[in-house]
């Protein structure tokens, strides 16, 4: 049975690792709760306007109400984005362009853990494609908006689950359904087997991404667009819930109550988009699976040629060329 969790470090980031966001605009995917909730609402009381690209739901339109009541100044419009499907995407990242001529922030924020062995409607693992493959093409849809910034964030969300080994090119490809099928009980239970090596991948797929990202800015000679990582460490957000709903694990053990908060578990984002002090590269996040956002030395293999590469034609294959 989990208990209620009490934030510990929002209130230092806000005062010492945040700037003033008027006049910037933000977009943050998955913002119905947990993390991305946490990062739009803080986002907009620093003053930004947030596009907060969801799913068209009930949940959506809920959150948009909670975050008007909570922050009555703030500028908040839903975009309908499905993650799960190319063209949503694509039609989100035309939404924006037509309401704004810059973007001065892309928070990569959504995701989803450990479901089953599905493909999406484009053929790709569910996972994949909702937590990276959809990311990438959002950011190179938005690419033109961010370069109009005089100081763009583009900031990705990973997690402990990066650790593991490399990444493999068939988790990018049209193989949803057929990619170790959904684990047994014992599996899903201890956080192994086929359903967290395709949460794995994502997850670092997200680092390579960053890292392969900030390469290429890098060599294009674009110094004006920076792009940062984070993770939340163990938070208890609606991930937990949906993948309990799903088979994968249990939502209410006793494990969960030596979790942190979302607040908590959003401050690593929240930093990369708003820490006056960023630098292009940095990863934020807790040192250990709790604790304070702190800025991270990134593990070789993040950046290392054959996972940069690998994200890359795979991203690349999935939803065409970034363009820079």
């Amino acid at each position: 049975m989990t208990t209620e969790i009490k934030t510990l470090h929002l209130s230092k980031v806000i005062e010492s690792h945040t700037a003033d966001m008027s006049n910037k605009v933000a977009a943050v995917t998955g913002t119905t709760s947990g993390t991305g909730y946490v990062c739009a609402r803080e986002l907009a009381k620093l003053g930004a306007k947030v596009f907060l690209l969801n799913r068209a739901s009930e949940r959506s339109e809920a959150a948009l109400v909670k975050l008007q009541e909570e922050v009555p100044d703030g500028k908040f419009e839903l975009i309908t984005c499905d993650l799960q499907n190319f063209e949503s995407v694509r039609n989100a990242a035309a939404a924006i362009k037509d309401k704004s001529d810059r973007l001065d922030i892309l928070c990569n924020n959504a995701g989803v853990m450990a479901l089953k062995d599905a493909a999406t409607t484009d053929g790709y693992d569910v996972q994949m494609q909702t937590n990276c493959l959809s990311h990438f093409l959002l950011t190179k849809e938005l690419f033109s908006l961010l370069k109009r910034s005089d100081d763009a964030r583009i900031v990705n969300h990973s997690s402990m689950a990066r650790m593991g080994g490399p990444l493999e090119s068939k988790y990018f490809g049209k193989n949803g359904g057929n990619l170790g099928g959904d684990g047994n009980e014992e599996e899903n239970m201890s956080f192994s087997g086929p359903r967290w090596e395709r949460y794995h991948q994502t997850k670092l797929a997200n680092c390579a991404f960053t890292y392969g990202l900030k390469q290429k800015l890098e060599e294009n000679d674009v110094t004006n667009v920076k792009v940062l990582l984070a993770h939340p460490g163990f938070a208890r957000t609606g991930l937990q819930t949906t993948t309990a709903e799903d088979g994968g694990m249990d939502d209410q053990s006793d494990m969960m109550s030596k979790a942190q908060s979302a607040e908590d578990g959003a401050l690593g984002i929240l930093r990369g988009c708003a820490d006056g002090e960023a630098v292009s590269g940095n990863f934020y996040g807790p040192v250990e699976w709790t604790g304070f956002p702190e800025i991270l030395p990134p593990e070789d293999f993040l950046s290392d040629a054959h996972n940069t590469q690998t994200n890359w034609q795979g991203c690349e294959a999935a939803v065409g060329a970034f363009e820079f």
